[in-house]
């Protein structure tokens, strides 16, 4: 049974979204809520059976031939990082099916079909072991999103859609010729063709520094539009104002996180030479991001818009922390990618709550709410107090830990005037001063943002009647449910981390250590000769 919980996890919402596409509208929303529901019990499965002594290894494997003579197949299997993150997948479903109850009135079935299809594309993603299972699961989530953006936005939605569907598939068809590059080398290598990535970063290291740098440039077209990185970040804010209130939420949750899961996955997994001569430049790009993006934050009037470029400047210590290549910073980037999903992902379903009542997000027209929705209130405050990193809450964790990583990576150093506590990587001390000015920054912003619409004198849109919204004066129980399992998870994870921490520790490891291998021709060539014999450096913990 244990080898049907990942295929289930797969093929399940897909069964729903197809009773959902065929059964009457006004079946849509109960009948896409039980297929999240019931698509989420092997993921729960998933969880309980996971081995975490060994996480590294790729669990619940399976594979199905598909066309053997070029080496094409169905493969899937997860390791600690993977699991966690279809976790986060999981739980987001639910949850976003509940928030948009009484925001989608119309074309219900569409929606929710569409949505289904996304979540099963986006666990496709994080459960894949083979290139062609990765590309189109990775690919296809550009269809559902952009017809959720496009169908059910905002006033400027097809723009926002367009420019999204643009971006994106052009990156992915970049990242497509470099993965397929490397398919090419291994086929030359083993004589026949094979798109298993084991084989693939098998071979993949022997491939020259010129190679791997040209193939890390294709699959970071791909992957750092995703995230997005600077200066390929600009259709992310447009797509989040103008997505309907479960895109918002999907997009920062997940879709987001397939550009670092790929960077994580693929870039560092089958490029290490280019990743340790070119990690300062992956890292001055992430911390303009991370202050640039915040500066603009600081100037905006929309709500949603001001956490949507918040999502880049937070997605910027992601970056970082995968690029410090030791063990701190890529366990803080994992538990990043993970915590952002949870804040975030909240902040938006708030900020649509609110949208629904007043049918504005304008700062300059409504403010002062404390006094009239006091729960919406309390919720906004410690949603922000988990994206400001506000120790005990789980944004801290992370962004200390990618900063920490990124403090403590050293391999552009000299053997012989390495730091005390220095580890793998080619940054250091520079680059995490800067990236943590960021911090201040995002704080100013938010706590900005919550003195503007929670505190102070009561501010409505002029005209404004509670009567006409159809929803109580505050947030309803349906809205409360939706919220608390974030709300609990950023608590809980916030003040013990361990669990995670527990399922990602020999995955991370497990990449560090290839790195170490890479040190002594990276960084030690002036140091003294040493004895060939001796033992490789311990991983960082």
């Amino acid at each position: 049974m244990s080898q049907m919980l990942l295929p289930g996890a797969i093929l399940l919402p897909l069964v729903f979204a197809a009773l959902v596409a065929l059964l009457p509208q006004e079946r849509a929303r109960s009948l896409a809520l039980v297929g999240m529901l019931i698509s989420a019990i092997p993921v729960l499965g998933l969880l309980f059976s996971f081995d975490y002594a060994h996480a590294a290894d790729f669990q619940f494997a399976g594979s199905m031939q598909w066309i053997a003579e070029f080496g094409l197949e169905v493969s899937v299997g997860i390791d600690g990082v993977s699991l966690l993150l279809i976790a986060l997948t999981g739980l987001l479903g639910p949850l976003c099916v509940l928030g948009s109850w009484t925001a989608i009135k119309d074309r219900t079935r569409l929606f929710f079909t569409w949505l289904l299809i996304l979540q099963a594309a986006m666990i496709g993603v994080f459960a894949a072991r083979d290139l062609l299972v990765f590309y189109v699961c990775f690919e296809f989530t550009l269809v559902p999103m952009f017809i959720l953006i496009n169908v059910f936005g905002s006033t400027n939605r097809k723009a926002a859609a367009i420019k999204f569907f643009i971006y994106t598939f052009t990156g992915s068809m970049i990242a497509l010729a470099g993965l397929v590059y490397l398919a090419m080398h291994t086929a030359d290598a083993i004589g026949h063709w094979t798109f298993a990535l084991d084989d693939l970063m098998l071979h993949a290291s022997t491939m020259s520094g010129t190679e791997q740098a040209w193939v890390m440039a294709a699959m970071l077209a791909g992957f750092a539009v995703k995230v997005p990185l600077f200066p390929f970040h600009t259709w992310l804010p447009l797509a989040h104002t103008e997505a309907p209130t479960a895109g918002s939420v999907i997009l920062a949750g997940v879709l987001l996180k397939l550009g670092t899961y790929g960077i994580y996955r693929f870039v560092l997994g089958f490029v290490p030479l280019a990743v340790v001569e070119h990690a300062p430049l992956l890292a001055t790009l992430s911390i303009i991001g991370i202050v640039y993006a915040g500066l603009i934050c600081w100037v905006q009037t929309d709500v949603k818009k001001l956490v949507a470029y918040s999502s880049v400047s937070h997605l910027g210590f992601c970056v970082l922390g995968l690029v410090a290549v030791n063990t701190t910073g890529l366990s803080g980037s994992v538990l990043y990618m993970l915590n952002h999903g949870l804040s975030t992902g909240a902040l938006f379903l708030l900020i649509g709550f609110m949208y629904e009542r007043y049918h504005t997000r304008d700062m300059g027209q409504i403010g002062g709410l404390a006094a009239k929705m006091p729960v919406w209130a309390s919720f906004m405050v410690f949603f922000t107090m988990a994206s400001v990193g506000l120790p005990g809450l789980n944004g801290f964790i992370s962004e200390f830990l990618c900063l920490l990583g990124t403090f403590q990576s050293s391999f552009g150093l000299a053997a012989g005037d390495a730091n005390p506590g220095a580890t793998p990587g080619a940054l250091g001390p520079w680059f995490a001063l800067f990236a943590a000015t960021g911090m201040v920054i995002a704080a100013i912003y938010l706590l900005y943002m919550v003195g503007k619409v929670v505190w102070g004198p009561l501010v409505e849109p002029e005209g404004h009647d509670d009567s006409h919204t159809g929803l109580p004066i505050d947030l309803s129980a349906r809205e409360i449910t939706t919220l608390m399992p974030l709300a609990i998870a950023c608590l809980v994870f916030g003040l013990y981390p361990k669990p995670l921490m527990q399922a990602i520790e020999a995955p991370v490891n497990s990449v560090v250590a290839s790195y170490e291998l890479e040190a002594p021709a990276a960084t030690i060539e002036h140091a003294e000769p040493h004895d060939s014999g001796a033992s490789e450096p311990e991983a960082d913990h």
